[in-house]
C-alpha cells in the first residue's frame, strides 16, 4: 500500500505570501468595485451641476467590469466556488468521488489554460493595432487580465484538484496528457472533435464548472473547425465592456450589502407586524421579503441563504408544517426574478439586443414583468394562505404601534426601492448611473446609518463576497457568448427556424412546445448562461410565429424560474438542501406544491400576453 503524501495547508491559511496575497486580490477587487460606484455618481453630479463630464468615465466603468470580472472569477477559483451544475457525484462512492474531483479539476484546468494562450493572441493583436482606451493607455494592458485571470484559475483548479500533494500532482499529470494529445497526436484537429467532446461530457458529469464546460465546447468546435480560438476571449472582452452591463455588478453589490447588513430582519420584523395576524400571514412574509431580496440579489441562491434561517422558524411557529415550510421557502426563493432591478432582465435585454433581430430596452422589459411577477407572486401567496393556520392568526393580533415601529425602523431600507426605480426610470440618470447610486444608498444606510456594516471590517469582506459572484457569472457569459458565436457561425438559427416552422404551424402550439424545452434548460442551465446561450437561437423562431419580444423574454425568465424548483437539479432544491440540511429528495418532494402553482402561472403568462404587453404598451 502506498501512503498519501503529506497534506498541503489550506489556501485560507499558510504561509504569509499566500495570505498577502490573498488580501492583495481582495484589497484590488474591492478597489474597483468603489470606483464603478464613484464614477457614474461623480458623472451624475458633474453633469447636474457643473455641466461638465468626468473624462471617459462610462469607458473606465467598463472596462472594470472586466477586471473585476476576472478578479472575481480567479478568487472563485481560489475558494473553490465555481459553480458545477453536476450533482451525480454525490451518489458516486469516496474513492470514485475522489478519482471524479481530479479528473474534473484536471479537464477544467486544461480548458482554462487554453483560453489564457487564446487571450494572450487577443493581447497580441491589440498591441499590433495600437489602440488607446483612454489617457493615453493601451487597451492590451487592461485586456491583459484575461491572460492573467484564466492562467490564474488554471492553476487554482490544479490546486483543488485534491487535499493531498498526490491527487494534485495526480490531475497535473492528466492535465499535461490531454495538452500533449491537443498539441502532438498525430491526427487532424476534425478527427479529435468527437473524443474531445466525449472527455468533456465525463468531465461534465464527474462536476466540471460551468463555465469549463461552455468554454470547453466552443473551443473544442472552433479549434476542430480550423477557427481561431482567439474569438472566444475576445467575445468575453466584447460583453464585459458592454456599455449596459456594468449596472450589473452595481446591483448585485447593492443587494449584497443588504443581505449582510440588517435588513433581512427588519424586513421580516415588519412584513410579520402588518401580515402576522392573518391567516397565512407568515406565509404573505414569507413571499414578500423574498421577492425584495431576489429583486436584489439576482437568482444567486442568496435569498434562501441569507432568509432561510429567520423564516423557517416563523412559518413552524406559526402552524405550518416542516414540509410545508421546506416547500414555501425553496419555491419562494427564486421570486422577484423579474422585479426591478433584478440582474436577468437587464440581461436578457442586452443579449436580445446585441443581435440586431429584435431591440428591447430595459426598462421595457421590467415593465412586461410587472404583472407576470405579481401573479406569481399572489399565487404563491394563495397556496401559503390555504395552508395556514387560524388559530395561528388568532393569537398574534394586529398592533398598530408595534406595525408602526417596524415601518420607522425600517424606513431607509423601504426606500432603496423607491431609490432604485427613480433613478432608473426618471430620466436623469443611465441604468448604470441608476445601479451605482443605488450601491452607494444601500452603502451608506447599511454602514452610518443602521451601522450594521463595520466600514473596515465587513465592508472589504461584503464587496470582496459580491466580487466573488459577480466574476463566476462573468466567467460564464463570457464564454457563453463565444459558444454562442460558433452556434450563429454554423447558421444553427437559421436551421432552427426552418425545422420548427416546417414542423409547427400553430403558433399556440409552439408556445407549449417553448415551455417544455424552456423548463429543461431551466433546470440544467444557470440562468445567466442560458440567457446566452439560448435567446439568440430563440428569437429568430419567435419573430418566424409574430411573437412579441418582450412577451418572449417573460416566458423565457419565467420557465427559468420555475426551473429552479425542477428535479432533478434544480438549483433551489440544492440550496435549500445546504440551508436547511435536509436530503435533496425531502426537499424536491416539499417543493413539489410550489411546483405545480408556478407552472399554472407559467402557463397563465405565456397564454395570456397582456399580463407582459399591456404595461409597456401604456408607458410608450
Amino acid at each position: 500500500m502506498n501512503p498519501e503524501l503529506p497534506t498541503v495547508p489550506s489556501v485560507a491559511g499558510g504561509p504569509p505570501w499566500l495570505v498577502a496575497l490573498r488580501r492583495a486580490e481582495d484589497l484590488l477587487i474591492v478597489l474597483a468595485l468603489a470606483i464603478m460606484v464613484a464614477l457614474p455618481c461623480a458623472e451624475i453630479v458633474a453633469r447636474k451641476f457643473f455641466q461638465a463630464t468626468v473624462p471617459a468615465s462610462s469607458t473606465w466603468v467598463q472596462h472594470l467590469v472586466l477586471i473585476v470580472g476576472m478578479l472575481g472569477g480567479a478568487l472563485a477559483a481560489r475558494d473553490n466556488r465555481l459553480l458545477s451544475l453536476s450533482t451525480l457525484t454525490t451518489f458516486f462512492p469516496p474513492r470514485a468521488k475522489s478519482a471524479a474531483h481530479v479528473f474534473a479539476n484536471a479537464v477544467a484546468a486544461v480548458v482554462s489554460l487554453c483560453l489564457c494562450l487564446a487571450s494572450l493572441d487577443v493581447v497580441l493583436e491589440s498591441q499590433r493595432r495600437g489602440r488607446i482606451l483612454a489617457l493615453g493607455i493601451p487597451i492590451w494592458v487592461i485586456q491583459l487580465i484575461l491572460v492573467l485571470g484564466f492562467g490564474a484559475v488554471a492553476l487554482r483548479l490544479l490546486w483543488h484538484g485534491g487535499n493531498t500533494w498526490r491527487k494534485r500532482l495526480l490531475a497535473v499529470a492528466i492535465a499535461a496528457v490531454l495538452l500533449g494529445m491537443i498539441r502532438w497526436l498525430p491526427l487532424e484537429p476534425a478527427q479529435l472533435r468527437l473524443p474531445a467532446l466525449v472527455i468533456l461530457i465525463a468531465a461534465a458529469i464527474c462536476g466540471l464548472p460551468v463555465f469549463s464546460i461552455l468554454g470547453g465546447a466552443a473551443l473544442i468546435f472552433f479549434w476542430s473547425g480550423g477557427d481561431p480560438v482567439s474569438t472566444i476571449p475576445n467575445k468575453h472582452y466584447t460583453l464585459t465592456v458592454n456599455p449596459t452591463l456594468p449596472s450589473i455588478p452595481l446591483f448585485t453589490l447593492a443587494g449584497y450589502f443588504l443581505a449582510e447588513g440588517g435588513a433581512a430582519r427588519r424586513f421580516v420584523a415588519l412584513f410579520q407586524a402588518v401580515f402576522g395576524g392573518i391567516r397565512g400571514g407568515p406565509a404573505i412574509v414569507t413571499v414578500m421579503v423574498c421577492a425584495f431580496f431576489t429583486s436584489f440579489t439576482g437568482a444567486s441562491g442568496v435569498t434562501i441563504l441569507a432568509l432561510g434561517g429567520l423564516l423557517m422558524p416563523i412559518l413552524m411557529s406559526s402552524g405550518y408544517s416542516e414540509r410545508n415550510s421546506l416547500g414555501l421557502l425553496t419555491g419562494a426563493g427564486s421570486l422577484g426574478l423579474l422585479f426591478p432591478p433584478c440582474l436577468p432582465p437587464i440581461l436578457y435585454s442586452i443579449v436580445a439586443s446585441s443581435g440586431g433581430a429584435t431591440s428591447i430596452r430595459m426598462e421595457e422589459m421590467f415593465q412586461g414583468g410587472l404583472l407576470p411577477g405579481l401573479l406569481l407572486m399572489g399565487m404563491t401567496m394563495a397556496w401559503g394562505v390555504s395552508r395556514g393556520s387560524k388559530q395561528a392568526a388568532r393569537e398574534h393580533r394586529f398592533d398598530a404601534r408595534v406595525a408602526w415601529g417596524a415601518i420607522w425602523a425600517a424606513k431607509w431600507e423601504l426606500l432603496i426601492p423607491v431609490v432604485a426605480l427613480v433613478a432608473l426610470f426618471g430620466g436623469f440618470a443611465t441604468p448604470v448611473e441608476a445601479a451605482a447610486i443605488t450601491a452607494l444608498y444601500a452603502f451608506v444606510v447599511e454602514t452610518f446609518i443602521y451601522r450594521d456594516l463595520k466600514l473596515l471590517r465587513d465592508v472589504p469582506r461584503v464587496m470582496a463576497e459580491a466580487g466573488l459572484l459577480i466574476g463566476g457569472v462573468l466567467l460564464i457569459l463570457g464564454v457563453a457568448l463565444g459558444f454562442t458565436h460558433f452556434l450563429i457561425v454554423a447558421q444553427v438559427p437559421d436551421k432552427g427556424v426552418e425545422w420548427v416552422t416546417a414542423t409547427i404551424e400553430s403558433k399556440w402550439l409552439f408556445l407549449l412546445a417553448l415551455n417544455l424545452v424552456l423548463l429543461i434548460v431551466g433546470c440544467l442551465m444557470d440562468v445567466y448562461s442560458a440567457i446566452v446561450v439560448v435567446v439568440p437561437l430563440l428569437i429568430p423562431v419567435a419573430n418566424a410565429f409574430g411573437i412579441d419580444p418582450i412577451h418572449l423574454g417573460i416566458i423565457f425568465l419565467a420557465n427559468l424560474e420555475l426551473g429552479y424548483l425542477t428535479p432533478p437539479v434544480g438549483m433551489n432544491l440544492f440550496l435549500a438542501s445546504y440551508r436547511f440540511n435536509k436530503p435533496v429528495p425531502e426537499v424536491a418532494r416539499a417543493s413539489l406544491p410550489m411546483l405545480g402553482v408556478l407552472a399554472v402561472g407559467v402557463l397563465l403568462i405565456t397564454y395570456l400576453p397582456w399580463l407582459t404587453t399591456w404595461l409597456p404598451g401604456q408607458l410608450k
